[in-house]
């Protein structure tokens, strides 16, 4: 039985299983609906695991939208001090809330 595997996905890996909930880089798709992540690295159950070269054939794994939404606000200040130089900017990232609900290998 699988148990976890590492996906890709924004330019990050995670490790999941089902059940799990996490924020990843915005995606596609509205809450509710459902999304299949196909760029599956590494696969485990409870004694194997499978490797892939990059990607591990026929692999994927089913998740759930849960919101899509903005995080906190990040603030850059930059300063040079004696030289009257600041300058303060904002940042807020979007992101996509998922839940796993199937792994398929």
């Amino acid at each position: 039985m699988i148990t976890y595997a590492v996906v890709e996905t924004g330019g990050k890996q995670y490790r999941v299983q089902v059940g799990d909930t996490f924020r990843v880089e915005r995606l596609e798709g509205e809450a509710g609906q459902e999304i299949t992540l196909d760029r599956v690295h590494m696969v485990g159950g409870d004694d194997s695991v499978k490797f892939g070269t990059p990607l591990v054939a026929g692999a994927a794994v089913k998740a759930e939208i849960l919101s899509q939404a903005r995080a906190g606000k990040v603030l850059v200040f930059k300063f040079k001090s004696k030289k009257n130089y600041r300058r303060m900017r904002g940042h807020r990232q979007y992101y996509t809330e998922i839940r796993i609900k199937e792994i398929i290998a």
